[in-house]
């Protein structure tokens, strides 16, 4: 086992999520498009929110493949002025 095995098993014996639930890869993939995209510390908070939403129940099902295509786009996006 690795060290982010190790750690992903121990977090979620502290917080009772079966592990067996958590798609490491995908959220790996989430942050990672997110912090290239948009800005490294965007990406945890992003998954933070993706989180928070999952257990609201309040995530459209294709909530991460937006997200990703948000992240990919945010150069592209028209910015309001500030």
């Amino acid at each position: 086992m690795n060290v982010l095995e190790e750690w992903t098993a121990l977090v979620c014996r502290e917080l009772g999520i079966d592990p067996e639930k958590v798609d490491r890869d995908m959220v790996l993939d989430l942050t990672k498009e997110v912090a290239h995209g948009v800005a490294r510390p965007a990406a945890p908070l992003t998954a933070y929110l993706l989180g928070l939403a999952q257990g609201a129940g309040t995530a459209a099902p294709g909530a991460v493949d937006r997200l990703v295509e948000l992240a990919q786009t945010w150069e592209r996006a028209p910015r309001e002025p500030e």
